[in-house]
């Protein structure tokens, strides 16, 4: 079995990594500036002794993709499972988003999962069996923001997409979306210790997630063979 997770040389995406290693998964780690945290996690996932494969791409590039997907079913044979975990945020006030900004963000978190869960779905269609998961975030469902109303919007489209990935695949691609809340990883580095600490009290586990969090509820919804075209909250019961 083989899991391709983009974005997967650091955060969730490095989490989720190591959580499908564990379980005897052959492993693609992508990633598109991060080398040397790719090759670090690769020498990490050794104990596991499963096949890994690093593969730069920046999933915004249809090109990119192409020859990813490629390199993919000539090295390992197949792609069994998919997680669309790459993604970008640029924060800025309302007033300061641009266009440029927009469009860079709609490009990596939903135009670059379309594309791949395209490519990788009509494999999955044609070999009866398969699983792709979309990282979307709360962000997408009600914990708004203005300075993120590029990553909010993608993050809902990404919603869409899950819909519409599982009725076009079914009945053999199972296709879900995971959204996450806050996690401590480097997206939360220039915030506030004020406001995050305001964050989590809006949250009933009152903490933010780890990234091992969100890889073991991700592997989990992989491997439930009746969960299908659901969208899940992993939030610690945020309350906005």
């Amino acid at each position: 079995m083989v899991v391709l997770v983009t974005g997967s040389s650091r955060g969730i995406g490095a989490a989720t990594i190591k959580e499908y290693a564990k379980n005897g998964y052959d492993v693609v780690i992508n990633y598109n500036n991060s080398l040397q945290d790719a090759l670090k996690l690769q020498d990490e996932i050794k104990e596991y002794n499963v096949r890994s494969l690093i593969l730069k791409c920046d999933i915004s590039n249809e090109e990119d993709v192409k020859d990813m997907v490629n390199t993919i079913m000539e090295e390992l044979g197949s792609i069994d499972v998919l997680i669309n975990n790459a993604g970008i945020a640029i924060d800025t006030t309302f007033e300061d988003k641009t266009v440029s900004n927009f469009r860079r963000t709609l490009d990596v978190n939903l135009i670059g999962p379309f594309v791949l869960s395209r490519l990788v779905g009509d494999i999955m269609y044609k070999n009866k069996k398969g699983v792709i998961i979309n990282v979307s975030s709360t962000n997408g469902l009600d914990t708004t923001y203005p300075e993120s109303i590029d990553y909010d919007a993608s993050k809902a489209g990404l919603i869409s997409l899950t819909h519409n990935l599982a009725k076009q695949y079914s009945p053999y691609v199972r296709v879900n979306a995971i959204c996450p809340g806050w996690v401590n990883t480097d997206m939360n580095k220039d915030l506030t210790i004020g406001f995050m600490e305001e964050e989590k009290q809006k949250i009933l586990l009152k903490r933010f997630a780890e990234p091992e969090d969100i890889a073991n509820a991700i592997y989990n919804i992989s491997i439930s063979s009746y969960i299908n075209d659901a969208i899940i909250r992993v939030d610690g019961g945020e309350r906005p």
